[in-house]
């Protein structure tokens, strides 16, 4: 009997692995053989195909633990800040890059996509002012944004 004990603990079932329910693990959809500079390329050219204001992409890799690019784009709205969420969400689905979702969709002031090695902030004028996210990232390094975006230094001239 004390031999059925040690080998049968009546205080704790098995775990679920042994009882045969053990779930599988989700898998990540697997991210294409793009740079992250062409990928932020594509998703800055889709941002300011949407109307995106004063578009500005930085290289934090190695500055930032999270992301390699930082997007920050402005919207007029709500409605169009969300817009510009969905069409960044939907060119990963597309091109399956790795999604890990997004935050602050429903207030629609600043949204946050992250998209792995790419964050996407879009903000709101007042907020994005506030915030300041290019000054945070400031020791990043400033990529040049694909032919016909409206950068910061085209809108000083």
């Amino acid at each position: 009997p004390a031999a059925a004990e040690a080998a049968a603990p009546h205080d704790h079932p098995p775990p679920r692995a042994a009882r045969g329910t053990m779930k599988k693990k989700p898998t990540l959809p697997s991210a294409p053989s793009i740079p992250t500079e062409q990928k932020s390329q594509l998703l800055a050219a889709l941002l300011d195909e949407k109307q995106g204001e004063d578009i500005v992409v930085i290289d934090v890799t190695g500055t930032c633990p999270i992301a390699e690019h930082i997007i920050v784009v402005g919207a007029r709205g709500q409605r169009h800040a969300q817009s510009l969420a969905d069409a960044a969400m939907h060119l990963a689905k597309e091109k399956n890059f790795i999604s890990f979702g997004m935050e602050g969709y429903d207030g629609g002031t600043w949204i946050l996509v992250d998209l792995n090695d790419i964050i996407i902030h879009v903000f709101q004028d007042d907020v994005r002012r506030f915030y300041n996210i290019e000054g945070l990232w400031a020791e990043g390094k400033r990529v040049d944004a694909p032919t016909g975006l409206k950068r910061e230094s085209d809108l000083e001239d």
